[in-house]
Formats: structure tokens, sequence, C-alpha cells
């Protein structure tokens, strides 16, 4: 039976997996988060992975707050790479995969196609620059690692745009929202479904991008949430990123090629409407 550790087990994607567990009981899960590991401290995680004999680590924790990280340098490269080069380093001692989350800050979004793995990177803020070293210590130190870039991300756990949107959808008349950032909502289940199709049929190393299929503004998102929990007294209009300034630079382009990650693991990706319906419909049963 293999043992797997989920780091940043209370935030999105960590908690996704912990629900997917449910269905997976073929493994041992180690569900930590700081409380229980602290992924910044190198012995501490060496340790914690022999004692457990650990076989896969998969990483969901970061420092994520992408403009407080302008003014936070040292904490956010210690955590988005610091603690990836600890983790890696502890995978390898052990012989164990590692599974890395990284982002699609890491390019500077001018694009106009879906970008691919193999597209130089090019990140313009302090988030992106630290994830971007961070994959990089989980390649080098690491034989058996794979880095899955994502965006966008969103679930029924944590704060998130989604449950901001329908929370200031129900608070106000009207909502302005950025029309011309473009990219792809991703449902953190499915970027979980995925990462257990990586520990089935083990990791391949290198990387990944993994989103859901399609292609919408943060206005068309937001319209699609209103619809679909049922919103119509906020009037939601588009502002343009110059209206909405921000600390750090956001890509005006983020759409991420899926195809590697399909043909290597032969999973369908799904409509990215279609999940936001799946995870709304458990927000709204679910009563707050």
């Amino acid at each position: 039976m293999k043992n797997i550790l989920i780091t940043g087990a209370n935030g999105q994607l960590g908690n996704e997996m912990r629900v997917l567990s449910a269905e997976n009981k073929e493994y041992n899960y180690f569900f930590t988060d700081v409380a229980e590991l602290d992924i910044c401290d190198a012995k501490a995680v060496l340790d914690f992975v022999k004692a457990n004999d650990i076989n896969v680590i998969v990483n969901c924790a970061a420092y994520t707050a992408v403009d407080n990280a302008e003014d936070n340098v040292e904490l956010c490269t210690k955590l988005n790479a610091g603690a990836v080069g600890y983790l890696a380093e502890a995978a390898e001692a052990n012989g164990a995969e590692f599974i890395q989350i990284s982002t699609d800050y890491v390019f500077d979004g001018t694009a106009h196609i879906p970008y691919q793995e193999t597209e130089p990177t090019c990140p313009n803020s302090v988030y992106g620059n630290t994830k971007l070293a961070g994959e990089q210590n989980a390649l080098t130190l690491c034989t058996r690692s794979m880095v899955i870039r994502t965006a966008w991300l969103y679930s029924t756990f944590g704060n998130n745009f989604v449950k901001t949107m329908i929370r200031l959808g129900k608070e106000r008349d009207s909502l302005g929202v950025i029309f011309d950032q473009v990219g792809t909502p991703t449902y953190a289940r499915d970027l979980a479904r995925a990462i257990f199709a990586a520990i089935r049929q083990g990791v391949v190393p290198g990387v990944y991008h993994f989103s859901n299929e399609g292609v919408c503004s943060w206005y068309d998102f937001t319209k699609a949430i209103h619809r679909l929990a049922g919103i119509t007294t906020c009037q939601v209009k588009p502002l343009h990123t110059s209206e909405y300034p921000t600390k750090a630079s956001r890509p005006h382009y983020s759409v991420l090629d899926k195809t590697k990650i399909k043909n290597t693991y032969g999973i369908e990706v799904p409509y990215w409407e279609d999940s936001l319906k799946e995870c709304i419909s458990l927000l709204t049963s679910v009563p707050s």
C-alpha cells in the first residue's frame, strides 16, 4: 500500500484530495498543514517522509496572496520555492514520487494561443517568480517529479472567486468585473482527479498543464456564476484592467494547452461551465 503525503491539506486542492481519498482507499494518506508539518523546516520534512515511508508527495501548499506577495517577498519565496526544494529532496532521499502544483503566472500572458509546456516562462510578479523557482527546485532535486500548472482555481472550500461573486451578487445591485483578462477556470476537484490519475499510473516526470476546457474572461465567468446560482438582481458590468489597478501584474491571456496531460494519463477534461455547475450545485445545497 502506497503512503501518500498531501501538504496544504486545509486549502482548496488539499480538501478536494481529501474528499477523493474516500474513493481511492487503496492508499494510506497523511494529510498535513502547517500544524502537523512545517514544510519550511528541511529536517522536519525529511524526518516525516522517512518515518512514514512516504511513496508519493503531493504539494498543495503555497503562498497564493498574489498582491500581498509583492510586499512579502521573503515569506513567499520561502513557501513557494524553498519548501518545494525541501519536499523534493526528501522525496528523492526516500525514492518517492513528487507532484508539485504550479501556476499560469509563470507566463507573462502576452500570448494569443494556448500555452504549451515548452513555451518560455516569463513571470512578471513576485508570486509568478517564486512559483517558477519552485518548479525548478522540484524538477532539479527529485528525479521522479512532475509539475502541474493550473489557473483560476475554485472549489466549495476556502475563499475563491466563485464564492466571492455569489456573495457580492446577493449583496449588490451592480458589479464591475474585468473583461480583458482571458483564461480558463479550474474546478479543484477536477484537478484532484487528474492528480489521482498520475498517482495510479505512476509519475511521468516533467511539466504538465491542467485547467478545465474552454475559454472565458472574468466577466464571462461571473455572468455564468450568477446565472447558475440563480442571481438575477445584480447587473454585471465589464471593466478594463486599467480601471481596476492591482499591486501585482496579472496575465492578460493564460489559457493552458492540456494535450500533454490528456495524452499521458488518458484523462478527459470537463468543460469549465459543466464543472462550475457541479460546484455551485454543491455550494447551494449546503446551508450557508
